[in-house]
């Protein structure tokens, strides 16, 4: 039975009840809003930002390394007029139409500012441009992603106007010297983009080569031919200790840490650093969850997905902490969604990942029968 509401000193909203709160409105996040729906569940969903906010600023046109299958979700397959995969932006439409079909009310521009374990379930209170709210679930699921703020180097000259952690659009350097910083797929992807876009593009990383298994394998040998074609110049085993207005100074390392020996000044116009991101584990640590190792990857069951802290669930990427190398990705975050609603409903979802006709890459009836 719902209990009544009182006011807690300072509120400026009454203190809502439901049995579930979902906090993150990305792809794993709407997937089991959709599931607990379909469940009847009582259940409210928040958003810091706009959904999908973390695709919003990938770089334009940029394609998923997973295939359409792989992102599909709640069983509602996604449709292109080319059958292969897409785009950040197309995903983005998609996922917009998963929430307009099921008709999922979704608190964007919500951020949660305090998560709060109590004796029947959670107090959990967001600051939405209208002024405080204040919610009680009796469970909690952090769908939040691990990708809020990029790694930074700490070095001088990291915030200068030209410096850039985000990748936007080649067309930004487009007749100018840009120097990429990094040699992952991010990196690998952009400087072929900016170099076929018109900039003049030289890559800094701090290893002697690229890892063959975290560099996408069409975009490899792509690079690998430019390289030594001598349109895109290489500075391996090198990294930025230094960035002025004019150039940045490179320093030699050895297996991917500074080592001693002369430095590099190396003339640029832009500074591009794909460094990679980590998540925000603020709302973890307020609730009282147990970060374990360099990753402070969160204590959960794997078979329900719930964390130390009772009733407090994790869905996605979150669950893999601060990934150095990358392990949950949303085709395998699927399976979260089916444990957790299976947790709290006592039933597998109906539908899940892709049609049941061509979801056998996620291997959802070893999952079920587990």
């Amino acid at each position: 039975m719902k209990q009544p509401t009182h006011n807690l000193p300072h509120e400026t909203q009454a203190t809502v009840e439901h049995e579930v709160a979902i906090i993150g409105a990305g792809p794993i996040g709407i997937e089991l809003a959709v599931c607990l729906k379909r469940a009847g569940v009582n259940y409210i969903h928040l958003d810091a930002n706009q959904i999908a906010h973390t695709i919003t600023w990938w770089p334009r046109n940029t394609s998923f390394f997973s295939t359409t299958e792989r992102l599909a979700i709640a069983g509602a397959p996604i449709q292109n007029n080319h059958q292969q995969r897409i785009t950040g932006e197309e995903y983005i439409a998609y996922l917009r139409g998963v929430v307009e079909q099921f008709d999922l009310h979704i608190q964007t521009y919500a951020p949660v500012t305090a998560l709060a374990r109590q004796a029947e379930g959670f107090l959990i209170t967001t600051q939405p441009l209208a002024g405080t709210r204040h919610y009680r679930a009796r469970r909690v699921v952090l769908a939040i992603g691990d990708m809020h703020f990029p790694h930074r180097l700490n070095i001088p000259g990291e915030d200068l106007p030209h410096v850039a952690h985000y990748f936007r659009d080649p067309h930004d350097y487009f007749r100018k010297r840009v120097l990429i910083v990094g040699g992952k797929n991010s990196a690998v992807e952009a400087a072929l983009r900016c170099w076929r876009g018109g900039a003049a593009v030289t890559i800094s990383y701090r290893r002697p080569w690229f890892d063959e298994q975290r560099v996408k394998h069409w975009l490899l040998p792509d690079v690998q031919a430019q390289i030594e074609a001598g349109t895109i110049r290489f500075l391996p085993s090198t990294a930025p200790v230094e960035i002025t207005r004019t150039h940045v100074v490179l320093a030699p390392t050895h297996e991917g840490q500074l080592t001693e020996g002369s430095t590099l000044r190396h003339e640029t116009d832009f500074v591009l650093l794909a460094t990679g991101f980590r998540g925000d584990q603020s709302l973890l640590q307020m609730a009282g969850v147990q970060l374990e190792g360099e990753n402070c990857v969160p204590v959960y069951d794997p078979a329900t997905m719930e964390t130390n802290v009772p009733g407090l669930y994790l869905a996605g990427t979150v669950a893999a902490g601060v990934q150095q190398r990358y392990v949950l990705f949303i085709e395998n975050s699927h399976e979260h969604v089916g444990k957790i609603t299976q947790a709290i409903t006592g039933q597998w979802p109906s539908a899940l990942g892709d049609v049941r006709s061509r979801n056998y890459e996620l291997g959802l009836d070893v999952i079920e029968a587990n």
